[in-house]
């Protein structure tokens, strides 16, 4: 069942609700066929909760997705995000809504090759009004946040996958967002750098950023502390996770032979 029965069209999310839809729906025109990719979907996430999104393909999760990261428009239905409805907003405001307020990290990290670690994490502060010396600031900042303060000058093909995760990890940490979006984030890692990944997201919900991770992994799901599966479009299980994983503890855990290319790996300090 979810956990936003309750709403009503014309309420007000609480204040500690980050994401609340209502009824959301989103169809897609195929020609002459109508896609149904989301169905009616009510729910809420609270501020500083951790949620795994599961589900098989051509389930909705991504375009679940797409729509709460503001990235798409739904057919029907009401999106409120941090106590603003953007579900009718223009393009122009989701995107300063997306900028100022959503964090993206992707499976593929989507780092520009040319440019450094540091300009990396700058170019969401491109678009606003701050000063060079000020960007490179807040980028350092970020990238301390992540444990690669010596890394900075570096490209992304000088560093390890589990690096340029962090590198884009801090990217969207850069304008201080509520919620983080991941969208299969350890997919393209291997064992132990995906759990050190995880970690670095427990430690910054700990520091109270409201986390949102799409998975297919079981066992990614299990760092969250709350599961939602999608089939047919349909939220079809919304679900507390009884043994969470300790991400820390299980790195501390492992053989210490067992080497990782993260071994350099701090516990970050507050994004803020």
């Amino acid at each position: 069942m979810s956990r936003a029965q309750e709403f009503r069209t014309g309420d007000t999310p609480l204040p500690d609700i980050v994401i609340l839809t209502h009824k959301l729906s989103r169809d897609y025109d195929m020609g002459s066929e109508v896609v149904r990719a989301l169905r009616g979907v009510d729910l809420q996430i609270r501020r500083n909760e951790y949620v795994a999104v599961m589900g098989p393909s051509g389930s909705g999760k991504s375009t679940l997705m797409n729509l709460i990261g503001c990235l798409d428009t739904p057919t029907q239905g009401e999106y409120w995000l941090n106590g603003q409805k953007v579900s009718d907003l223009a393009d122009d405001d989701l995107a300063r809504i997306r900028n100022k307020e959503i964090g993206f990290v992707f499976q593929t990290f989507n780092l520009l090759p040319r440019t450094t670690a540091l300009e990396n994490v700058e170019l969401p502060l491109l678009y606003s009004a701050a000063l060079p010396r000020d960007r490179q600031a807040r980028a350092r900042a970020k990238l301390a946040a992540v444990g690669l303060s010596e890394r900075e000058h570096h490209h992304p093909a000088q560093l390890s996958g589990g690096q340029q995760q962090r590198v884009a990890i801090a990217r969207a940490l850069i304008n201080d967002p509520v919620l983080i979006l991941a969208d299969e984030p350890t997919g393209a890692l291997d064992s132990r750098t995906s759990v050190e990944i995880m970690a670095l997201f427990q430690d910054l919900n700990r520091e109270g950023i409201t986390v949102v991770v799409v998975t297919h992994e079981p066992d990614i799901a299990r760092y969250a502390g709350r599961v939602l599966t999608f089939r047919d479009g349909h939220l079809t299980r919304d679900d507390a996770v009884g043994e969470r994983l300790v991400a820390r503890e299980l790195l501390a855990s492992l053989p210490s032979g067992e080497v990782s290319d993260e071994e350099d790996v701090e516990s970050p300090v507050s994004p803020t």
